[in-house]
């Protein structure tokens, strides 16, 4: 299977009008996972998978992407301050094209700059205590990821 990235707006013309897509936001150990509803109007935090084995990875992932029977990707890209490509999203775009042999969804990817900055910040807000957001913020950002996503297509025209 061949890895479909493609921008958002071509993504809007390709989806069904009903149609749920995940949220990622990839880390080194953990992946948090965001799913919106079918309407595409908001993100929800869905559940953060701490990283083992590729393999045992792609497995949690399809079965979510099964139960929840998602129609795209959207994976966060963490593009340097100056918006320059470091290894971390090098990272995430291998993390695709690999994740593309076990799948064929269409993904399209967000600039996720300062989106665990500014999740966690609110949960400091809150006054969640710092065990707790590190149980959090990976799928907080993951959903703050998706949502960014989520308002730029809605704001696309409809085809």
């Amino acid at each position: 299977m061949a890895l479909q990235l493609m921008s958002l707006e071509e993504m809007a013309a390709i989806l069904p009008a009903k149609a749920r897509l995940m949220g990622f936001d990839l880390g080194t150990k953990t992946i948090g996972l965001a799913i919106s509803d079918v309407e595409r109007r908001i993100a929800s935090p869905l559940l953060t998978i701490t990283r083992r084995k590729f393999t045992l990875d792609v497995e949690e992932i399809n079965a979510q992407i099964a139960r929840h029977d998602i129609k795209a990707l959207i994976f966060g890209l963490p593009l340097n301050m100056d918006g320059s490509s470091g290894p971390r999203v090098q990272a995430t775009k291998g993390f695709m094209h690999n994740l593309a042999r076990f799948m064929a969804l269409p993904v399209a990817t967000w600039d996720e700059r300062l989106s665990t900055v500014a999740v966690t910040r609110e949960l400091i807000v809150q006054d969640v205590s710092r065990a707790r957001r590190a149980q959090l913020v990976d799928k907080l950002a993951a959903a703050y990821i998706l949502q960014g996503a989520l308002d730029r297509l809605s704001r696309l025209p409809q085809a």
